[in-house]
């Protein structure tokens, strides 16, 4: 086994998840993650934990979605069951076709996604981290050899944590004393406000309401966003390669969105409920061991020299405790390149110019 598949289970299960004797684990495996499962298992096993694995493929969920009739039970309860007991979730990600839903209807994954929110719930409520195995079908997603795919996946997972969590301190400081942030780019001037909402320097660690792993970014959960704002970063949304997404925002709402491809797929984004045209996330991507595109959000959203935004859900840990984000069976983020011609305000200061935070060197 490679010497970076061990030292990736070490880090998902000793930094990431924090994996203490006795915690029942659920190891949710994709089909062509099985070597990384391997290594994660025997550090569960080395811990004393309870391990239960599970198979996840896009396959086999594609065979039911299309050939049931879209009515959904509402959180069956053998599944709410599992992860009402479950003290640690594991997601590894890693198929064989990253298109492998793109023919099931907008219509059925919405229905069966709207019946499932208290089973997202329960799992929100574990020590839950998603990784992925760098796979072939990643690889070739994101238009890299084999081997060139693994040594990127592994520079952006193998990072040394503590030094960049104490690098992201400092703007999630600045966040969480600021009250209003202002993005200005080519195609892009947005204003949304951020008072009274704790921003979380995403460090991959649980400890740090963090859950991806590679993580490496700050966010926070904005509201009353206006302005107009272009995602120039390319991605696929639902099986559909999207390009070029401009949203409009009026006193916190989508007013208005266009494509230069993908449209239809913005749009059944926007109608899957009301919370779906507001933003639930602000996210400032800081770890430079990202360093280019791969058509995967998992890697793509943190990337140095970007700023994404998701409408959708809000996240609990960005609230002041007992209130209510912005709710919605949809997170969607979507991705904005600030490496040129961009800046970057919080309460007018400017903290961020053409991609370099003003604590590095090279800021002007």
């Amino acid at each position: 086994m490679d010497e970076r598949v061990r030292e990736h289970a070490e880090v998902l299960v000793d930094w990431s998840a924090r994996v203490e004797p006795g915690d029942d684990v659920v190891l949710s495996i994709g089909p062509d993650a099985h070597e990384l499962a391997v290594a994660v298992a025997e550090k569960l096993g080395e811990r004393g934990a309870n391990l239960l694995a599970t198979y996840d493929s896009g396959e086999v969920s594609r065979a039911y979605l299309r050939a049931h009739d879209g009515d959904f039970d509402e959180d069956p309860a053998h599944e709410r069951a599992l992860l009402e007991e479950t003290d640690v979730y594991l997601s590894i990600g890693g198929g064989r076709n990253t298109s492998a839903t793109a023919d099931v209807s907008g219509e059925t994954r919405q229905a069966h996604r709207s019946a499932r929110t208290e089973i997202r719930e329960a799992r929100y409520d574990t020590r839950w981290v998603s990784t992925v195995h760098p796979t072939r079908s990643l690889a070739q997603q994101a238009n890299m050899a084999y081997e060139e795919y693994r040594a990127f996946a592994y520079d952006a997972i193998l990072r040394d944590w503590d030094a960049l969590a104490n690098e992201m301190a400092q703007l999630k400081t600045l966040l969480d004393e600021g009250s209003e942030v202002r993005l200005v780019s080519q195609g892009t001037d947005l204003t949304v406000r951020i008072d009274g909402r704790t921003a979380v320097n995403s460090a991959a660690s649980v400890v740090y309401d963090s859950h991806n792993l590679p993580s490496g970014e700050v966010f926070t959960a904005p509201h009353g966003t206006d302005g107009e704002v272009t995602f120039d970063v390319p991605m696929t949304l639902r099986g559909e390669p999207v390009r070029d997404v401009r949203l409009e925002f009026d006193d916190g709402e989508v007013v208005g969105y266009d494509a230069e491809q993908g449209e239809a797929v913005i749009g059944e984004i926007l109608d899957t409920d009301e919370g779906a045209r507001r933003l639930g996330e602000l996210g400032i991507g800081m770890n430079r061991g990202i360093d280019r595109y791969t058509d995967n959000i998992l890697f793509d959203e943190k990337m140095g020299e970007t700023v994404h935004l998701a409408v959708g859900r809000a996240y609990d840990a960005c609230l002041p405790d007992g209130e209510s984000g912005n709710d919605s069976a949809v997170h969607v983020d979507m991705i904005t390149d600030v490496g040129e011609e961009s800046r970057l305000e919080i309460d007018g200061e400017i903290v961020q110019r053409n991609g370099t935070f003003r604590w590095e060197e090279g800021f002007e």
